[in-house]
């Protein structure tokens, strides 16, 4: 592993990378954490808030520190599905079609107001998030390593949104909030740089190579079996419950295990502990977890009544 214990973090690129997000992105290191723990876990991450409040930020900011090749694709209701893939062109000289790489083969794709988009458009983007391929006129290309998604959505309630469906939401490893800075924060704000001058003074804190290394490590971080039994009374007490409206899949308890083991690593651990799971499940199930209509008592946060209504083993 590339770190083995928790004070050998700050000589590690990881912190390096944390600690400069924090100066750029301020007053936001849990959801820098979170984010960072997401594209650890080889996941894809959706943000989700009003405009203005630094999710665009984020994902630059996050791409330059980790060396990373970066597209913004602009989410909008003309949006075509080549657009993000790209198209084959016929080419006269040569008297045959040529395929132009869309933004969708780069390291990281930020799909900046996704939910602006059409569903046709939006699910261009499904084959590339879950087999990081895509397919166009019936030749399967690979995409970069690493691949890595950040999409950010505005409030449903907002004019010109379309709901994300549940197969696209399901595929986001993690949704986290930004929210509005606190009075300190945003006071830093108003009288220091422009956040985008300060994002072209960033130099990579981290190699390719070095995220890859950390990707591996987190695949061995070790798991006993009171975690996963852990992990499983989760996902059967959503099944169960009748105060959520469908429980959580398969591929819902795999996310939560590959993000504890990435928050594990991320603390400098090689053991998954059961706050670890607390800690990711509610940037892991807020956006696939739903209460239940006909539910007698309301459930405000679902995440969090499940955290509360499963005992730790």
């Amino acid at each position: 592993m590339l770190f083995e214990k928790k004070e050998q973090l700050t000589n590690n690129p990881l912190a390096s990378v944390l600690k400069q997000a924090g100066g750029i992105i301020l007053g936001k290191d849990p959801q820098i954490r979170m984010a960072m723990c997401c594209i650890l876990a080889r996941g894809h991450l959706l943000i989700e808030d009003i405009p203005g409040v630094g999710k665009t930020t984020l994902s630059h900011v996050l791409a330059s520190l980790l060396g990373l090749q970066y597209q913004r694709i602009q989410f909008t209701s003309d949006l075509l599905p080549a657009d993000i893939v790209g198209v084959s062109i016929f080419e006269r000289e040569s008297g045959t079609f040529r395929f132009h790489a869309g933004p969708v083969f780069s390291q990281v794709i930020l799909a900046d107001e996704i939910n602006r988009a059409s569903p046709k458009a939006q699910s261009a983007l499904l084959e590339a998030m879950e087999e990081h391929q895509v397919t166009a006129d019936g030749k399967t290309m690979k995409l970069p390593e690493p691949f890595f998604v950040i999409a950010t959505q505005n409030p449903s309630h907002q004019i010109g949104t379309f709901p994300l469906p549940e197969s696209q939401l399901d595929r986001f490893l993690m949704r986290i909030k930004l929210g509005y800075p606190d009075h300190a924060a945003e006071r830093a704000l108003l009288k220091g740089e422009d956040r985008r001058e300060l994002i072209a003074k960033i130099a990579p804190a981290m190699s390719v190579e070095n995220l890859l290394a950390l990707q591996a490590d987190v695949t061995r971080i070790f798991v006993s079996d009171a975690l996963v039994d852990y992990v499983q009374a989760l996902v059967n007490h959503t099944r169960d419950s009748a105060r959520f409206d469908t429980g959580l899949s398969p591929r819902a308890g795999l996310a939560i295990l590959r993000a504890a083991q990435a928050w594990a690593l991320m603390a400098g651990r090689q053991q998954v502990l059961p706050e670890d799971v607390q800690t990711i499940v509610p940037a892991v199930v807020g956006h696939r977890l739903h209460p239940a209509s006909s539910s007698e008592a309301k459930v405000l946060d679902p995440a969090q009544e499940l955290i509360r209504s499963v005992a730790i083993p």
